[in-house]
């Protein structure tokens, strides 16, 4: 008997330790948890630089470019974490895509634009927002330069960390002109261009807005609001689907193929018109396919626009790669140009392993930071169901898209935004109207409540004002940053 106490006590004594352990464990676990993201994204840039040393070379310089590397890797990571949410963020709000699924397309289509199609607005972001010229020396151009690429990084990592939903495009741009003039005076910003691309951070949210909004209005009146919808969705989901594909091809040929062959835009158009005949085709047997068995309701037509939205999805991250690579490798470029050459006047041309710097820091930022905020932007903004998520994804790539075509760094991230808005503008709209036309009078206790009113809108009013409120903020906060470390810069060197 005594023994059997003896063996009692060493038991329990031994299932409190066990138990000590497994909580110890269970919160050393939860403690380390939000440090592996980081961990990991401090080893990326650690590797980065290593690949920089072996890639550039022995110089004088070497050690500016390490840091510069390092920098972009910084930024490169920040715009994955932020700006590629709004790519997948409705498909994933729409349920059309899961989180894995929507990280591993978003990889792969970042990282296509940003190596076949990126270079035009990194020109544009290393050379078209103040004058080389004007910088008296090719350090002092490297030192604006590495003020831009460090501050726009530390403001968008400062605003995610906060959650203020800011544009990287926004955040290097008023680096850039910043560092440039503290370095060379108001005179070294090319205010043309500036104003430009001031102006397209108006355009392009509202055309995405109101192209989404067309889209929707659409969908819903030539699919949804038809007698027999999926006799409808038979004859115009192919047709959407083909659109998609046209865009999505001229595109390609006018950005992607540069490198192996030039095209102009004719050309261009004919490839994008044969290619949307073609992918409308193929598509109308599938979708007859898909469709049999579903019942007459909205419900079902979910399902018919899967393949739509997980392709536009696609085809926005192939479109914010192009366009955004920029934000991470435009100032890159422009260091490893003037480090090498000491000519910083020049046309900036771009080394591979610069592009691929920006290509797998976008997707290694997704993928270590990047769920959180799909979430935020495919449910907190509007409910989104796989029709409105299809348009407000198809809307934003043709906005990217042209935007990128015509050279300027505008927000995807905005754009995006535009469009979510755009469709829940329509939806309130269209709401309406339909009250009215069907005569439904407002509950009285309804039309007296204003708060009660408000919060039953179909979109959240407080993201609207944040976001113009970010806006506002970026341009002269990262300026103002920029200025600061520059000035740093030049007075430790």
């Amino acid at each position: 008997m005594p023994n059997n106490d003896l063996d009692t006590r060493h038991l329990e004594t031994l299932d409190r330790d066990l138990g000590r352990i497994s909580n110890l464990e269970m919160a050393t676990a939860y403690v380390g948890r939000p440090l592996v993201g980081p961990g990991l994204a401090f080893v990326f840039i650690l590797l980065t630089c290593l690949a920089a040393a072996l890639l550039f070379g022995q110089s004088s310089n070497t050690f500016i470019v390490i840091i510069a590397a390092g920098f972009g890797a910084y930024m490169a990571l920040n715009i994955g974490a932020n700006d590629v949410a709004n790519n997948m963020g409705p498909a994933v709000g729409a349920n059309a895509l899961t989180m894995g699924g929507a990280i591993a397309i978003a990889a792969v289509f970042e990282s296509a634009g940003a190596l076949l199609a990126g270079g035009d607005v990194v020109s544009t972001i290393a050379k078209g927002i103040i004058a080389p010229e004007s910088m008296q020396t090719s350090t002092t151009f490297i030192w604006a330069m590495m003020a831009a690429l460090l501050s726009a990084a530390l403001w968008v990592n400062l605003a995610t960390w906060i959650g203020a939903p800011v544009s990287t495009t926004h955040s290097v741009v008023g680096g850039v002109m910043g560092a440039g003039i503290a370095a060379a005076g108001f005179a070294a910003v090319n205010w043309p261009t500036m104003a430009k691309i001031a102006a397209s951070w108006v355009i392009s949210p509202v055309l995405g807005g109101v192209i989404a909004a067309a889209f929707l209005w659409f969908i819903k009146s030539r699919i949804i609001y038809q007698a027999d919808k999926i006799a409808a969705a038979r004859r115009w989901v192919p047709v959407l689907v083909g659109i998609m594909g046209g865009a999505f091809a001229t595109y390609l040929a006018l950005k992607g193929l540069k490198k192996v062959i030039k095209i102009d835009i004719i050309s261009a158009l004919g490839i994008g018109g044969a290619a949307a005949l073609v992918i409308w085709l193929v598509m109308i047997p599938v979708i007859r396919r898909q469709s049999e068995g579903l019942e007459n309701r909205n419900k079902s037509l979910k399902v018919l626009f899967g393949i739509p939205l997980v392709v536009s999805a696609a085809l926005l991250s192939f479109a914010h790669g192009a366009n955004d690579v920029a934000n991470a490798v435009g100032p890159l470029a422009a260091i490893v140009q003037a480090s090498k050459s000491g000519d910083f006047t020049a046309a900036v041309s771009i080394p591979l392993w610069v592009m691929v710097i920006g290509a797998l820091g976008i997707s290694f930022g997704l993928f270590l930071f990047g769920p959180k905020l799909i979430r935020m932007v495919g449910s907190q903004i509007t409910k989104l169901n796989p029709m409105r998520a299809y348009c407000v994804a198809l809307s934003a790539a043709i906005t990217v898209i042209v935007a990128s075509w015509l050279g300027l760094p505008v927000s995807s991230t905005h754009i995006a935004i535009g469009s979510i808005f755009g469709v829940g503008f329509f939806r309130e709209w269209d709401a309406s109207r339909r009250m009215k036309k069907a005569k439904i009078e407002v509950p009285a206790d309804l039309a007296q409540n204003g708060d009660e009113r408000s919060r039953r809108k179909l979109v959240r009013r407080s993201h609207f004002l944040t976001i113009i409120a970010a806006w506002v903020i970026t341009v002269p906060a990262a300026g103002i940053l920029s200025a600061g470390l520059f000035w740093l810069i030049t007075t430790i060197a």
